[in-house]
């Protein structure tokens, strides 16, 4: 049995890009991460080569055929198209969150990567958390009575990174996954322009009529940080539960999964469960943004 190798390229090297490079290059030994060998890297800037990996053209990335599969780690804006290129040229693809800022667009990748039997992964690294795991744990079994999340974070640059429901989606995929599907009851939003500041606020039900509020804070100064207040029949939680420091990485143990995908070891049932959560929670997004965009209704 001669091992399966997948030649991979990385595009954009911003933090994530670096990391992928990073973790490409290092393999954890007898992970499912061994059959991904790093061809090289995709930037608008010019470095020559970072560590040993070689800078190539987008072209090259794109025709080569030792080259399997792309890591999208671009800005936001240019997730949809980048994940097109690749598809038409017939590479697997692994993108950052979230996959496009439409969710038109993101309905279409999908439909083409399976048309063309190709793997599109998403990566979500804030479920792969130690914090995260350990929170789901807490919540499992318990009947929600209401509950709020609240991010608060530095300012984004809207244009590169998308409308907040889409930058911030991490925040709706916890929601969605500890609690089940949801709706969207109002969503509103309020900016102060000459202070850079902008505040979301998402009220949503759960399947059992239960209220979540989503809130996302951005502004100068503002800490990174998540605040929870998760009220169950049984009490409430207001604090993250202790969670041990994992020894793995996050783009390593979400490039493991992808390892594993292309070696085809992940269950239908998984990847199924998967899609479904990674275009509701685009849907929503979008539902979200068409709500905070909607001109005040004026009453007469």
């Amino acid at each position: 049995q001669i091992s399966k190798m997948f030649g991979t390229v990385v595009v954009g090297v911003g933090i994530a890009g670096l990391a992928r490079i990073r973790d490409l290059m290092n393999p954890m030994p007898s992970s499912p991460s061994e059959h991904l060998k790093l061809f090289g890297f995709v930037s608008r800037r010019s470095f020559g080569n970072i560590n040993e990996a070689k800078q190539i053209s987008l072209e090259d990335a794109l025709r080569n055929k030792d080259i399997h599969a792309a890591f999208i780690s671009t800005e936001n804006k240019s997730h949809e198209e980048t994940i097109r290129m690749f598809l038409e040229a017939g590479k697997h693809v692994l993108v950052e969150y979230p996959m496009a800022l439409s969710a038109k667009a993101a309905h279409e990748l999908w439909e083409m990567a399976e048309q063309k039997g190709k793997v599109l992964h998403v990566e979500h690294i804030e479920l792969l958390t130690e914090e995260y795991k350990q929170l789901k744990k807490e919540v499992a079994g318990k009947d929600l009575v209401k509950g709020t999340l609240h991010f608060t974070g530095h300012v984004l640059d809207e244009n590169k990174s998308g409308f907040p429901a889409f930058s911030g989606i991490a925040r709706l995929t916890w929601l969605i996954d500890l609690f089940g599907d949801l709706t969207v009851t109002s969503a509103t939003r309020e900016k102060q322009k000459d202070k850079n500041y902008s505040r979301m606020t998402v009220h949503f039900q759960t399947a059992n009529k239960k209220p979540l509020t989503w809130i996302e804070e951005r502004g100068p100064g503002m800490r990174r940080e998540k605040k929870i207040n998760f009220c169950f029949t049984s009490g409430c939680l207001e604090n993250f539960p202790e969670a041990p420091r994992s020894s793995v990485g996050l783009f390593m143990q979400d490039q493991n999964l992808f390892a594993k995908k292309l070696l085809g070891q992940v269950s239908k049932e998984e990847l199924a469960a998967e899609k479904w959560r990674i275009l509701r929670c685009l849907d929503l997004a979008e539902v979200i943004q068409q709500y905070c965009e909607e001109p005040e209704k004026i009453y007469s």
